[in-house]
């Protein structure tokens, strides 16, 4: 890494002696500079006495002299090699070094010549096997291309690898140590010039109108921090305008064609387009909006509306006639359903707007991928896409499974050179690292395997495991054969994984033998005596990677530096960035890809530094750091988010998100949720893991308001909207509580649209103060440089006059910016544990803390900042995963779930706090996100009425006259019809529904009420809360994959649902008891109390259920025993406190 800062340090002394031989400036007014753009980038005055552009304050403007016959700048012998060498053998070296570092301690490169057992043959992945440079003493690798083959930069092909090569250049004079010639340009490359293709930014397009011109992103400040490139010096391509071969033209005004600076007439690169030809081309919308039909949705309205009166006559009614008999049990009635009534409101409101969209990829694909007069050449001009994957527990999370996601990640149909995987292991567990490694080496057969026969779905476990037939719809003859085979090699793949923990061991256990035996042999070496007494060896006991050297994350034996909460932070490149290219494979090898491309998208394993008496804030920390590292090293404006065991089910997925981000208005959008489907739950849906209700009638609902709430997992998000910024135009979309009746007044402190998308939300009017940002995001300069080049490529594409805040079409064809050492080294530094200190990242930037469902908070900041966000519901599913079918990891699954709400209601989130820019029903979704939990109380006294009633002979009402039963009636026939008509809206079955009612009442009274309790104790006492990692792995059972279904867990959340079925069970059999005995049987009451009884054990039948293990393995014994009890109980009961009237126990009856 040294080596290549000297490299680069060279060359950019080379340019600037380059520079001092060109003539001198011509004669120009006072006001005008004129300079020219250097091979790096730089902008330098053509006089000695003018100091470099990055630290002149700009009063006037700048003019660029482009190239011409008599403006060539003199290069020196290592400029003119083809660049994109110097690119590859630079990506080359990253791929193959794994970079550490962070508090107190240097960042090391360290190349490894193996990173996995097994050979690996992909040119992209790390450790990939190569020819041996030819330099004596030197068993470094030869450069090589994307194909794997070596990179000879002199015609003799003398075989060099890159630091030789550097060594060369630098102290032998570009002398070829083979032929002893000078290193010439040689046909190795099949790229371009890298700065020829390097993308800028658009100027405005003529003419003084805001829809006619396009102004820079920021305004130019010498002093801001983001005109700075990486270098420190100020970047003029970035930030000022220059036209493509339009002589004498800069930033200080427009070409008279009015095009983003190309001309029609040949003088311009021809992506320019004029107002008038947008007007006249025919414009598609990427996205629709469906509306729920009216004879659905209006019905629907007006049964909310007469329940809602209905309710208020109800409760009316029963606060006005009391039970004299009984005031206890009517008072707490009461309360309860006044609570269930405010409940049953906030949960109903938000759903008055339920709507459906739709995508349209070929629309899409002729925007983004088609030839046009902008793009001849038919690339890809769709944004960059940054997926993140966490993972934190490979004896919890399976690596096998975690292999399978990373896998459909990188088979998915979205262009390779735009897609980037991070994987965030928040373990630092070797056995993480190294079945990464195992998938980047299958990919390089999955993936063309996957593109050459369309497959679905292309996580290979879940396809080889489908019960359909394989073959239907394929056509090559060739499937079978290539099928079979990627088949046989899965099989391998698997148990390769399967066996890595025993591998790890016993290296690692040889390692250390080694290390002993050599310990051993030092000591009797320094032995003065040969009596002396030797004192046992002690070496701490290492884990070791496959290149034999330790492991820098966490060991199998903790030692110090090397335990879960204390270890380096760590980053390896297992994919390098692929060329910008399509690469075709070859006919021959293991299947015919001889026009399939055979690039794999970029791969990085991440795990970030952790130290003792530092807060990681768990997950949310963990995804910070992977939005900081991914900035740096490909900051993709777009970002989904993926847990471990959540697949890609369809490969379209991510277009069609990026319909919606790209679609007109799409700049406002914060991120695209997808609905979360599981696989492996049981047909019956016993616990109501689906959760169908929630995706697709709540989510629905809300999408139809400000858009749904962030689930954690299947988000596809922008990377702005995770920095804090406002909205493009957040002004004027500040809708208030009565905006319809009373407009608010225009701000005249307008700022310009452009600076809108980059400011903070401190205050409206004024622009964002550049020179706090380092005070938000940290001290790299590498991050805030590419804060405003996310922000541009996030743009939508300004098709149309009618798109505000686009990017002109073409802009993001360009090859991707190399990856260097020296960004993987700033990666390093932005994950270590103390970057975030004094700055906003956990408290308005990225993830937000504080809560263990920072999900939904994270999404509640973005809402309250006036972004929007949709729900995308795709015919195939877009992304499948796991959930716990067990009933004690389901209960527990709801409580954090729970307890976060709790944490929200009693935090700054609390939606009653929110912003004017939120609207009042996606405020009042909010509260009761917060609020929900809370009915456990209520719910949990009013499952023990039914039993109160039975056993105090009295009920909720004085006697059940005519009016509570219409009443009651009606409320449970609206309830009904409302269902159905929201089973009608939303696709969803009646079981489903039931299901979800049921599973309501099981964790109302046991999940729900621990996380109330939690949360009052954080919030009096300051307690913390915990919680474990839910388990993605499988029960033991093999022959049953539903073996965790009838696993009995005990834990004290089944306390309260027990006690509530015991005790309604024993009011039943008292109540007949009494009823029976009495001298004057009161059968009103008794119906009563058996009716609602019956109403709360129907509810917890699951839970039941559950109690009771495997089906056929409960004795027979259990229930006669339990009908015994509750009969003995119910005898002692009536004999104990018998009916009114009588004296004699037992009342009248008497045994012959």
């Amino acid at each position: 890494m040294a080596s290549n800062k000297h490299f680069s340090k060279s060359r950019s002394n080379l340019s600037n002696n380059s520079d001092a031989l060109e003539p001198e400036r011509p004669p120009a007014a006072p006001s005008v500079r004129f300079v020219r753009r250097t091979t790096s980038g730089r902008y330098v005055g053509y006089s000695r006495d003018d100091s470099e552009l990055g630290s002149v304050d700009y009063e006037n403007y700048t003019v660029t002299i482009p190239p011409t016959p008599d403006n060539q700048p003199m290069e020196p012998i290592i400029s003119q090699m083809d660049r994109s060498i110097s690119q590859k053998v630079e990506e080359q070296y990253v791929s193959n070094s794994m970079f550490t570092g962070g508090f107190n301690s240097a960042t090391k490169a360290h190349l490894m010549d193996k990173v996995i057992e097994t050979e690996t043959n992909h040119p992209q992945m790390a450790g990939a096997k190569g020819s041996s440079c030819a330099i004596p003493g030197c068993d470094a690798k030869v450069m090589s291309d994307e194909r794997g083959q070596d990179l000879l930069p002199c015609e003799c092909d003398f075989k060099i690898c890159r630091d030789c090569f550097v060594d060369a250049v630098k102290s032998n004079g570009g002398i070829c140590p083979g032929c002893k010639e000078p290193y010439k340009n040689t046909d190795l490359t099949d790229q371009g010039d890298y700065n020829n293709g390097q993308q800028r930014l658009p100027g405005p397009a003529g003419g003084g109108s805001k829809m006619e011109r396009r102004l820079s992103l920021m305004k130019s400040t010498n002093k801001s921090a983001l005109m700075r490139s990486q270098t420190g010096d100020f970047d003029q391509n970035r930030w000022l305008f220059e036209t493509s071969g339009t002589y004498g033209y800069g930033n200080a005004f427009w070409t008279k064609d009015g095009n983003f600076g190309s001309g029609k007439d040949g003088d311009g690169d021809g992506d320019g387009m004029e107002p008038q030809d947008l007007m006249s081309k025919p414009w598609r919308p990427l996205t629709r909006k469906l509306k729920i039909p009216a004879a659905i949705i209006s019905p629907y309205r007006l049964l909310i509306l007469i329940r809602v009166v209905v309710l208020a006559l109800f409760l009316t009614w029963r606060i006005k006639h009391q039970n004299q008999d009984a005031i206890w049990l009517w008072g707490m009635s009461v309360v309860c359903e006044l609570w269930f009534a405010l409940s049953w409101l906030l949960d109903q409101l938000p759903k008055l707007c339920p709507i459906n969209r739709a995508t349209d990829l070929q629309v899409l694909k002729e925007k983004f991928e088609t030839p046009t007069p902008s793009n001849p050449t038919g690339k890809s001009d769709l944004p960059g896409l940054d997926v993140f994957v966490s993972t934190a527990d490979p004896e919890k999370e399976p690596p096998l499974v975690t292999a399978n996601t990373i896998l459909s990640i990188l088979a998915a149909d979205y262009p390779v050179e735009k897609l980037s995987c991070y994987v965030s292991d928040d373990g630092g567990a070797l056995l993480t690292f190294e079945a990464m490694a195992e998938a980047a080496s299958f990919a390089h057969i999955w993936v063309p395997f996957c593109r050459k026969h369309v497959i679905e779905p292309r996580n290979p476990d879940s396809y080889f495991s489908l019960k359909r037939d394989p073959y239907k719809n394929k056509v090559k003859s060739d499937f079978v054969k290539d099928r079979r085979r990627v088949k046989r090699e899965y099989d391998e793949f698997k148990v390769r994984i399967n066996s890595l923990p025993d591998s790890i061991r016993r290296r690692s256990d040889a390692y250390h033998a080694r290390e002993e035996i050599k310990a051993m042999k030092t000591q009797r070496q320094n032995q003065i005596r040969d009596d002396e007494l030797l004192e046992p060896v002690k070496i701490p006991k290492a884990t070791w990677m496959a290149d034999g050297t330790h492991w820098p994350g966490t060991w199998l034996t903790s030692g110090s530096d090397h335990s879960k909460g204390d270890h380096a932070g760590i980053i390896q490149v297992m994919l390098k960035p692929p060329s910008d290219e399509p690469l075709h494979g070859e006919s021959e090898g293991f299947m015919d890809l001889t026009d399939v491309d055979i690039r794999l998208p970029l791969l990085v394993y991440v795990s970030r530094e952790k130290r003792p008496g530092y807060d990681h804030n768990k997950k949310a920390g963990a995804m910070n750091a992977l939005v900081r590292a991914s900035a740096i090293m490909s900051n993709g404006p777009f970002i989904l988010n993926l847990d471990c065991d959540h697949y890609i089910y369809n490969s379209e997925a991510m277009r069609e998100g990026m319909c919606f981000m790209m679609d007109r208005g799409g700049d406002r959008l914060c991120y695209v949720q997808f609905p979360q489907r599981f696989e492996g739950i049981d047909p019956s849906d016993r616990y109501a893991n689906h959760n169908t209700v929630f995706f697709d009638v709540n989510m629905r609902a809300l999408d139809g308001l400000m858009g749904p709430v962030y689930v954690g997992t299947g988000c596809l998000f922008r990377r702005m909207a995770l920095y804090g910024f406002d909205p493009p135009r957040a002004k004027e979309h500040i809708p208030g509580c009565c905006s319809c009746c009373f407009p608010r007044r225009k701000n005249k402190n307008h700022v310009a649209e452009e600076n809108q998308a980059l400011r903070m939300a401190d205050d409206d009017s004024e622009e964002m103060n550049r020179s706090l940002i380092p005070k938000k995001f940290g001290n790299s300069s590498f991050l805030i440089n590419s804060i405003p080049v996310a922000e541009f490529e996030g743009r939508p594409l300004a098709d149309h006059p009618s798109v505000k805040n686009g990017r002109p079409p073409g802009k993001l064809t360009g090859p991707r910016e190399p990856l260097d050492a020296s960004s993987v080294a700033e990666a390093i530094a932005v994950i270590s544990c103390w970057y975030e200190d004094k700055t906003e990242w956990g408290t308005r930037i990225g993830w937000i803390y504080g809560s263990v469902t920072e999900d939904v908070v994270t999404g509640y900041r973005m809402h309250n900042r006036g972004w929007k966000s949709v729900y995308c519901v795709t015919k195939r599913d877009a992304f499948r995963g796991t959930a716990p079918i067990n009933l004690t990891d389901r209960l527990h699954q709801v409580l954090r779930w729970a307890t976060g709400s709790v944490e929200i209601f009693f935090s700054r989130n609390n939606a009653l706090l929110a912003s004017p820019r939120m609207k009042i029903l996606q405020r009042i979704a909010y509260l009761n996100v917060g609020i929900y939990p809370f009915t456990s109380i209520f719910l949990i006294v009013y499952c023990f009425l039914p039993a109160l009633s039975l056993f105090s002979g009295q009920f909720i009402v004085q006697t059940l006259n005519v009016t509570f039963l219409v009443y009651l009636l009606i409320i449970s026939i609206t309830l009904c019809l409302l269902a159905l008509l929201e089973i009608k809206w939303s696709g969803i079955s009646l079981e489903e529904w039931w299901r979800n009612e049921q599973f309501w009442l099981i964790g109302g009274t046991s999940a729900h009420l621990a996380a109330v309790l939690q949360g009052l104790l954080k919030v009096v006492a300051g307690v913390e809360i915990s919680f474990t990692l839910t388990s993605k792995s499988g029960g033991d059972d093999v022959d049953d994959e539903f073996a965790d279904l009838y696993m009995v867990k005990w834990t004290s959340l089944m306390i309260p649902p027990i006690t509530i079925m015991m005790v309604n069970l024993i009011a039943i059999a008292v109540g007949f008891s009494r009823t029976i005995y009495s001298v004057i049987p009161e059968w009103s009451k008794l119906i009563g109390g058996v009716f609602f009884s019956f109403w709360v054990l129907a509810h917890l039948y699951p839970f039941a259920k559950g109690l009771m293990g495997r089906r056929g393995r409960t004795p027979t014994i259990v229930y006669v025993w339990s009908g015994l009890v509750a009969i003995t109980i119910s005898l002692l009961w009536v004999a104990i406190n018998p009916p009114s009237g009588t004296t004699d126990i037992g009342g009248s009856f008497s045994f012959p």
